[in-house]
């Protein structure tokens, strides 16, 4: 008789349970139905607002990762950031197969015709010393960067990371990066730990983030700040990791000039020798993974910060042929940010669909097309 009662017990405390999820999953769909109601009224450009129709959203709505995941985490950036290009994250690697029906009409977009039964090709880094140096006489090349990012397996992207993993994972970045010799040797800074006043030092020199800006705090992706996050580099300041700061890791090689082989060889090496010592989240059609659909495949952006003032002072000829060849002209800060004295930041938009050699080389024929216009017009006023 006891057995009967606690058995009966139990199902009214599952029941009740039950009833809790269903409440809780309807109450988060009533949230985003009245989200989406509501940004079906405003005007945006993004990505997000041209690819979330009634009937994608409607199919989408009560889906949820293993990790927990919903839509409400992969377009809440958008739905508060209408001005957004593109309007939508990833919270966790499977979100990209969860949520495809919308992330693969945005990534087809924005990656240049990259369809859904499109397969990104195997690593292939190629050979360092084709590349050359874009700018031999230094006249129109300030510096060369190039970077990668890179998130661990086992641990979810930014927007659904606790405060545990961002500990765990910045301890086995800093273990991985501490034992790396050589060129690549150096110091690891958490962030927690460091001055203000060496942080924006840092920060000025365009090495160190800063607190992430609207869009990803929108995306729940600035939590617990500082925690977790630091940065690594070497003694020469040219090879660099952020950990934590948008991805998981952002590894960067850097200097000053056009010297694109050097920087590129210095990149290569690294992340090759960080690959044996953590194993990289890796998806079978789009490469690797990051937070952001427009950072798929390679991950790579290779850029220089470049002075070209005849070029540019026609602008959208200067917007055209970086067009051309597949470049984004930025500000001198990046994204969202305006040009300082002239200088722009001129990087490669393509990064999935081909190797990493093939996007190096995109950015090379392009700078070198544009440093070309430039000395025709120089020619041509002289």
């Amino acid at each position: 008789m006891c057995d009967k009662r606690l058995c009966a017990c139990e199902k009214k405390q599952k029941a009740s349970t039950m009833l809790g999820f269903l409440s809780e999953a309807d109450e988060r769909v009533k949230a985003l139905e009245t989200a989406y109601a509501e940004y079906a009224e405003i005007d945006s450009e993004s990505l997000l607002k041209k690819h979330l129709s009634r009937a994608i959203f409607d199919k989408l709505k009560t889906r949820m990762t293993s990790g927990g995941s919903t839509l409400m985490d992969v377009i809440q950036s958008g739905l508060k950031n209408p001005d957004s290009n593109v309007g939508l994250y990833a919270p966790d690697q499977q979100a990209y197969d969860v949520f495809a029906e919308l992330f693969d009409p945005v990534i087809q977009e924005y990656h240049r015709g990259f369809t859904h039964e499109d397969v990104h090709p195997d690593l292939n880094w190629g050979s360092p010393e084709e590349l050359g140096n874009l700018d031999p006489e230094g006249k129109y090349v300030i510096s060369t960067r190039i970077r990668c990012a890179r998130s661990i397996n086992g641990y979810p992207f930014n927007p659904t990371m606790t405060a545990a993993h961002y500990q765990d994972l910045e301890n086995k970045v800093r273990e991985a990066l501490m034992s790396l010799e050589g060129e690549l040797k150096g110091t690891y800074y958490t962030l927690a730990a460091m001055d203000k006043e060496t942080q924006q030092q840092l920060i000025d020199d365009h090495f160190l983030f800063k607190e992430g800006d609207r869009f990803l705090e929108a995306a729940n992706s600035n939590r617990f700040w500082p925690t977790g996050r630091g940065i690594f580099f070497n003694e020469a300041k040219s090879f660099l990791v952020w950990c934590n700061e948008e991805d998981h890791m952002r590894l960067i090689s850097m200097e000053k000039g056009g010297n694109l082989s050097s920087v590129y060889a210095r990149l290569v090496k690294a992340v090759t020798e960080v690959g044996e010592k953590l194993k990289f989240s890796r998806h079978r059609r789009l490469g690797f993974l990051t937070f952001c659909p427009t950072n798929l495949g390679t991950t790579i952006r290779a850029s220089v910060h470049a002075q070209l003032p005849k070029l540019s002072a026609d602008y959208p000829r200067f917007e055209e042929i970086a067009s051309m060849y597949n470049l984004q002209i930025r500000g001198t800060r990046g994204e969202h940010t305006e040009s300082e004295a002239g200088i722009y930041d001129i990087s490669n938009k393509r990064r999935l669909g081909l190797t990493e050699r093939e996007v190096v080389f995109e950015m090379r024929n392009g700078v070198l097309e544009l440093i070309k216009q430039e000395k025709l017009l120089e020619r041509k006023d002289s």
